[in-house]
């Protein structure tokens, strides 16, 4: 049985800390054992390259470094940019549903 996460794949969320503080951007991969995401545009950096036999003259890399779960919050509207905690709510049936605290415990899509 799957696990409800808080934050998964395809979320919009805002940085809520740090050197990107209030950007918003889309969830691309949720890394569990890290709590940390990618989130898409923030956090590409630069790596040298060592000079190796399959790529002899060495050069620059692209790497996309993780922001800390608790660095980030959920964009529950779009439009204004109003950002939510999440919570859990098992229903009737035995499910488990995200719902937004700030919007008075309304179900996330």
């Amino acid at each position: 049985m799957a696990t409800v996460k808080r934050i998964i794949k395809g979320d919009t969320v805002k940085l809520i800390s740090g050197a990107n503080k209030g950007t918003t951007g889309k969830v691309l991969q949720v890394l569990t054992k890290k709590s940390a995401v990618l989130v898409e545009g923030i956090g590409v950096k630069h790596r040298n390259v060592k000079p190796s036999q399959l790529n002899p003259r060495g050069g620059h890399k692209d790497i996309h470094v993780p922001v800390s779960l608790h660095k980030v919050a959920l964009v529950v509207d779009e439009k204004s940019g109003k950002t939510s905690r999440v919570g859990l709510i098992k229903n009737a049936d035995g499910a488990t549903t995200r719902v937004a605290r700030q919007n008075k415990d309304k179900e996330i899509k």
